[in-house]
């Protein structure tokens, strides 16, 4: 799936500058907006992390991935 959406402010990537919204995201601030479809995401804010979870492309997460 690729992304057509803005995962920060939801608007589309082709339209506008998101330099800020790409800063914010490799922060620590978690995507509030599927990148696929701009649905509003459900967010999970842990000491250890976040979870966002679109109601129709999944789930994504701060956790690394181990192996």
């Amino acid at each position: 799936m690729s992304e057509t959406f803005c995962a920060w402010c939801g608007k589309p990537v082709d339209e506008g500058d998101h330099a800020a919204c790409r800063r914010r995201l490799a922060t620590i601030d978690p995507p509030r907006f599927c990148p696929v479809c701009a649905r509003r995401m459900v967010v999970q804010v842990t000491p250890s992390g976040w979870t966002a979870r679109c109601s129709r492309h999944g789930e994504s997460t701060s956790a690394q991935p181990t192996g």
